[in-house]
């Protein structure tokens, strides 16, 4: 990047479409790690948090920051979110932390390990089709399954609905082209609040032991939930728990493709699975950033942020910090510690971590078990967002394990 760091739009998702962004992280953490991002077009200006330690100053100050008035550019810049107060992401204090005592019954330890089998079945069918077939576009064939499928068996979601709700999810916050307007997102988002409407109808009929029947039955101060709170939080859940670990299984084959030694690490067992998963989250960080406004005049980093003030937090800066990481540029599977940020941090600690962990993870052993290498095999597609990164389209040609491979349909076939 050579233009001058005030010229850098963030709120452009252009500026994310085939940027390289390092150089501008790096001298905003070393010139200017509190930076006032000045008004551009119709966007008021706002602060960018670049440094980890300041990013993690400011998710630990419950008091004088707030989620209530939207956690990401696309509401904050908007004025606000309408969903405050009532979906947990942008609820803060008693309220939030009740809600999430009731969304967190759905997340139970057996309610977890029945949705982790299902990760582990569906991932190594489809990665072990894939790397017979020899060749697939990854981000479509395998990574779109999975995440959806886990959050959709949370949730509760019938199997026939689950391809419409993709579809729906690629396009609230992300788009697979550049040229997508804004009020495609809103319907966007819109469809998949009415779809959740009609489902939590259901469950308020006929519930089940899915996150919707938790929602319905929930109190919060003897009070049940409205039809909104439900309707907003499945909305929430049903976008991070796809998004977010999507992009970072598309990340993770796009990335070790080219870094075989890395692969061989991991292949070989040299790297445990979950060491190599937080290196994955940490290189990835799909979420580039979150966002807060200041309740009150403070200081973050020693610059003066007044009360009003938009405040970005981002996670693709933090992740990269040399002050925390050694050699931050590198891939390195082995890295240890590693205490990235991708999932956040306090009390709006993503949800779906452990989740989106377990899905990496199988992802990785199931790559590692039927496929001896993998590389690129075409052009590559890359989502527009100002808040998500990652890949729409990666096509890869594996080269199978035929002993992994043979080993799997063997138990497959005594099993059926």
């Amino acid at each position: 990047m050579t233009e001058l760091i005030q010229d850098v739009d963030l709120a452009d998702p252009q500026t994310f479409n085939g940027h390289d962004l390092t150089d501008y992280w790096q001298r905003l953490r070393s010139e200017s790690p509190v930076h006032w991002h000045p008004p551009l077009g119709k966007n008021p200006g706002f602060w960018v948090v670049s440094r980890y330690a300041d990013i993690m100053a400011v998710y630990r100050d419950n008091v004088n920051f707030t989620s209530e008035r939207g956690n990401l550019l696309v509401t904050l810049l908007a004025g606000g979110d309408s969903a405050a107060g009532q979906m947990l992401a942008v609820t803060d204090g008693h309220r939030h932390r009740e809600l999430r005592k009731i969304m967190l019954k759905a997340f139970s330890p057996r309610a977890l390990e029945r949705i982790s089998e299902r990760v582990r079945v569906n991932t190594r069918k489809l990665v072990a089709e894939a790397v017979e077939r020899g060749t697939c576009d990854f981000a479509e064939d395998i990574a779109s399954h999975i995440p959806m499928g886990t959050i959709a068996d949370l949730l509760g979601v019938p199997a026939a609905d689950r391809e419409f709700l993709l579809t729906l999810t690629k396009s609230a916050l992300s788009s697979d082209a550049a040229d997508t307007q804004e009020m495609d997102a809103l319907m966007a988002r819109n469809e998949i609040l009415l779809y959740f409407g009609e489902l939590v109808e259901e469950r308020r009929r006929s519930p089940g032991d899915d996150v919707i029947s938790v929602l319905a039955g929930g109190e919060i101060d003897g009070q049940a939930l409205t039809e909104d709170e439900m309707v907003l939080n499945c909305y929430s859940l049903i976008i991070g728990g796809d998004e977010t670990s999507r992009l970072s299984m598309i990340d993770s084959v796009f990335t070790l493709s080219h870094h075989p030694r890395q692969w061989q690490l991991l292949r070989s067992g040299e790297v445990g699975l979950g060491t190599a998963v937080e290196e994955v989250l940490r290189w990835a960080s799909p979420a580039m950033h979150f966002g807060r406004t200041c309740l009150k005049d403070t200081e973050v980093g020693g610059v003066r942020i007044a009360a009003g003030d938009i405040v970005t937090l981002w996670h693709s800066s933090g992740n990269r910090d040399e002050a925390v990481f050694t050699d931050p540029g590198t891939f390195a599977l082995d890295r240890t510690p590693n205490k990235h940020i991708t999932f956040g941090y306090g009390p709006h600690f993503c949800l779906g971590a452990y989740l989106a962990r377990v899905e990496l993870s199988e992802l990785l052993s199931a790559l590692r078990t039927f496929s001896q290498g993998f590389e690129i095999a075409g052009p590559t597609q890359r989502i527009h967002s100002n808040f998500l990164t990652g890949f729409s389209e990666l096509p890869v040609r594996f080269e199978p394990d035929p002993a992994g491979l043979a080993h799997y349909n063997e138990t497959r076939d005594a099993v059926s």
